[in-house]
């Protein structure tokens, strides 16, 4: 009894491992389908996605049979919480798009490098956590790697530092409510849906505007954008609820690690000395921040083991 146990956790973990793998790697390479979409206006491409997350959610919620999580998600105590979290999302997205076409993949993937410190301080500040000395040095190295990066740019990096404040901020939103994680998501881009409609119908009445890209293949990959933006997320959510949370923690690197090798070697983005340094604190950062979050989930499992009754 105990073996099969131990078998069927085994299989759940590595199927969780899979999916997680799945998600981050979509991620990653979005880059790569926003630049094949680089004939395509930056806000053209937001509202096509937002368009086509509508069916792609109400799919999604069709299979797994979940059509009562649907009410919870639309009652206003809590789908007032979800329109912030829409139009949060939906900055984000916008913000990273135009940052890919403008050739910024790189302060666009150092964002999503640094937004798990960024959690960690907002968990501090609106759940009352409290951040662990070897956290308080994470969060002080990751600083000084983005005034590196002000200095190697010249300006503030902007780009990255609203793209991990945005995600943050729309985790802070999500982990709030107990929701499904489609019906709530179907919530958000219901809520953006009438903005994105109605900048397409206006911009498919200009002289130079058109409602489907430029026909052919515009009209398979503006309608893949639905299912690029839904089933990364569906497919993050079945990893989280099968792997510890120490592993989900290392996996959210691999996602801004595919953008910035996307950036430097197919892009070819600028990636100088003074950058390279900006990284490597960062990188240390998130080493330091790692190490300390294993070490402290070891250490919760220890006393938990501890506490039981003999």
């Amino acid at each position: 009894m105990g073996v099969d146990t131990a078998r069927r956790m085994s299989s759940s973990q590595r199927f969780g491992f899979l999916v997680g793998l799945t998600a981050y790697f979509i991620w990653g390479s979005l880059p790569l389908y926003i630049r094949a979409m680089r004939h395509v206006l930056p806000q053209e491409l937001l509202a096509h996605r937002i368009v086509w997350s509508v069916p792609t959610a109400l799919l999604l919620i069709a299979l797994a049979g979940n059509w009562r999580d649907i009410r919870a998600a639309f009652h206003w105590r809590t789908a007032k919480w979800l329109i912030l979290s829409g139009l949060v999302i939906g900055a984000n997205w916008g913000v990273y798009i135009w940052a890919v076409n403008a050739d910024r993949t790189i302060e666009a993937s150092l964002g999503y490098f640094i937004n798990p410190l960024v959690s960690v301080l907002f968990g501090m500040v609106f759940f009352t956590e409290t951040l662990r000395p070897a956290q308080w040095v994470s969060v002080a190295i990751a600083a000084i790697g983005v005034a590196v990066v002000t200095v190697a740019y010249g300006h503030v990096p902007w780009i990255a530092l609203f793209l991990c404040m945005s995600f943050a901020s729309y985790g802070v939103i999500r982990k709030k409510m107990a929701v499904d994680s489609r019906a709530g998501f179907l919530m958000e881009v219901v809520v953006l849906v009438p903005l994105a409609l109605g900048w397409l119908i206006w911009f498919a009445q200009q002289p130079d505007g058109r409602l489907m890209g430029q026909g052919g293949w515009d009209i398979a990959l503006l309608m893949a954008a639905g299912p690029i933006t839904a089933f990364p997320l569906i497919l993050f959510a079945l990893a989280a609820k099968r792997l510890k949370l120490s592993t989900v923690g290392m996996m959210q690197y691999i996602g801004p690690s595919i953008q910035f090798l996307i950036a430097v070697f197919i892009f070819r983005e600028p990636f100088g000395l003074t950058l390279g340094i900006a990284f490597a604190f960062i990188w240390l950062a998130l080493a330091v921040f790692t190490v300390d979050s294993m070490m402290g989930e070891a250490k919760a499992r220890r006393l938990a083991r501890a506490a039981r009754p003999v």
